[in-house]
């Protein structure tokens, strides 16, 4: 509440101004009517100033006085003020039709908030006919980082902007805000339990207008038990829809979350999803030749697997991750390696629980690490790229030892997908955001590359070079992000074969299996409209064919 005493003397003459609103805003604060009684405690005030200030309230109708109960509330004119203010919010007219669309379709209740200083506050709620919908207050306001809709418009931040919400809180408590920002900038929407009421969980996707018109996000509140994991994904993926819609409306850019059309309808025949997971974003496949398993991670529903094909779909062990992992790589003492948003982490497989080895990052909290992948000699090596994949400010590091890193190259925008030519005189790097595929002469025994050159360059409606593989015999096998399929290369970079997919957003690649003759594609159903999911209902699905030429082992990461 505001130093009403400090505010009365900086304006000199409108102290009984000051007093009258510092009632006004002890009756809002009770919750609930209060006695003269309480008002005098509170304000100090004489009796008799006391009853003026009421008076005068009561007739303009910003109080109301029960004079059974000898207690005051909030008047209906604060009602009609509240109203009036709202309606001038742009943003809340911009959204008032999706937010009416939503909660009719969805059947739970959407809200729309603003960012006022460094709180939100509830601007317009649309709850539906069910009547286990959530009830949310017009006017309600939360602290910005401890509510998902403050969450999800602080992943549009700038670092610098974002950072200045977390000055109040401890180290651990801004690094907690800060992994749950980074999974909501990943996928686009933010999924959280509600901090201040237990059971509900909360989806946002933040919304913005042109400059002057301010932040907001549109949410959905629903209890837990109302969405499944999956149902939340979807919700989210419905929520960036509409707030492209309202952005569109309203003269705001927004990025489209439309894959490009399918080439054709042509699926490989031998092509099998061997586990339809339904991942956010597979990625990160390595085979684990000691184990004789797949090892794969899903990024923005954070989350380790360990794949047995042996089994079939039951074989699929999944551990929650409490942060963005990109990666997941076995080391030769039997033990697993974690490539997070924090650098190289130690992994339980049992539990899943991450402790911190080595971040060279660490001084950069707005970048995350991505791909990573081990040379012939157990070296890792693993690009960064930022949070939002704006900026080129992603750098590529080969870790000499676990607690040493040197970073080889930068200037990257989204650092993706790595491998060796089977001679290992060839390192391969993509850069899904330029579209680009580099080689550079690589030394395996000093750990170095040289002389980058451009291997293959995409145009965008092709598709974007993801994750990458090479086989024995030294051809780039490369999954093409919005490009519904993968595709491989020969060392000179003729193209020497296509594996269409019924998916559009195929990931990363490995061969595995006991030959290594099976290749392993990871998927993606991130940010994919309803209408393309229908079309391509194993997004986000394991998928398997067998190669005539093998892969080359993978080798585990020396300790």
């Amino acid at each position: 509440m505001p130093d009403f005493d400090n505010i009365a003397k900086r304006y000199p003459g409108a102290g009984t101004l000051v007093k009258g609103i510092q009632l006004v805003e002890l009756i809002a604060e009770a919750g609930e009517p209060v006695g003269s009684g309480f008002l005098l405690e509170r304000t100090k005030l004489p009796k008799a100033t006391l009853y003026r200030l009421l008076g005068a309230l009561v007739e303009f109708g910003y109080v109301k006085h029960d004079t059974r109960a000898k207690a005051y509330s909030l008047g209906n004119r604060m009602i009609e003020l509240g109203r009036s203010s709202l309606s001038s919010f742009d943003l809340r007219s911009a959204a008032e039709h999706e937010l009416t669309r939503l909660a009719a379709q969805l059947n739970q209740t959407v809200s729309l908030t603003v960012m006022e200083g460094q709180q939100i506050i509830y601007v317009d709620v649309r709850r539906p006919s069910n009547p286990l919908a959530v009830s949310i207050e017009v006017g309600r306001t939360l602290p910005m980082p401890d509510s998902s809709s403050g969450r999800a418009i602080m992943a549009a931040m700038p670092p610098h902007e974002m950072q200045g919400l977390l000055t109040r809180y401890d180290a651990e408590e801004q690094h907690r805000i800060l992994s749950e920002i980074a999974i909501s900038r990943a996928r686009g929407y933010s999924i959280a339990e509600s901090r201040s009421i237990p059971g509900l969980i909360v989806i946002s996707v933040e919304v913005h207008g042109p400059p002057g018109m301010g932040r907001g996000a549109i949410a959905l509140t629903a209890h837990e038990s109302a969405l499944s994991h999956e149902q939340r994904h979807i919700v989210g993926r419905d929520l960036m829809e509409a707030a492209r819609r309202v952005m569109g409306n309203i003269g705001t850019a927004s990025v489209s979350i439309s894959p490009n059309p399918r080439r054709n309808s042509h699926i490989e025949e031998a092509l099998e999803c061997v586990l339809p997971a339904g991942a956010i974003v597979g990625e990160g496949p390595v085979w684990d030749a000691r184990h004789d398993r797949l090892l794969w991670v899903d990024i923005a529903a954070p989350a380790t697997h360990r794949y047995d094909p042996a089994q079939g779909q039951g074989g699929d062990i999944m551990r929650p991750a409490s942060r963005l992992v990109s990666g997941v790589l076995p080391a030769t003492d039997g033990s697993l390696l974690a490539v997070t948003q924090n650098g190289i982490e130690l992994l339980d497989p049992e539990t899943g629980r991450l402790s911190p080895v080595y971040d060279p990052e660490a001084h950069l909290p707005s970048n995350r690490f991505n791909d990573a992948k081990t040379d012939r000699r157990g070296r890792i090596w693993a690009g960064s790229m930022s949070l939002d994949a704006s900026m080129p400010s992603g750098s590529l590091y080969c870790f000499d030892t676990l607690g040493a890193a040197r970073a080889v190259d930068g200037g990257f925008q989204v650092s993706n997908g790595l491998g060796w030519s089977a001679d290992d005189k060839t390192f391969y790097f993509n850069d899904s955001g330029l579209g680009t595929v580099f080689a550079y002469d690589f030394d395996i025994e000093a750990g170095k590359i040289s002389n980058r050159r451009v291997f293959l360059q995409f145009d965008p409606k092709d598709g974007k070079p993801d994750g990458m593989t090479v086989d024995a015999e030294g051809t780039v096998w490369i999954a093409l992000w919005d490009g519904w399929r993968v595709a491989g290369y020969r060392p000179d970079g003729t193209l020497l074969r296509e594996i269409d997919m019924p998916v559009p957003r195929p990931t990363s690649c490995c061969f595995g299996g006991p030959d290594l003759k099976t290749l392993y594609i990871t998927t993606a159903s991130i940010r994919l409209p309803a209408a393309v999911l229908e079309e391509a209902p194993l997004s986000g699905g394991i998928f398997a064919i067998d190669m005539e030429v093998p892969g080359q082992p993978t080798t585990e990461v020396a300790l």
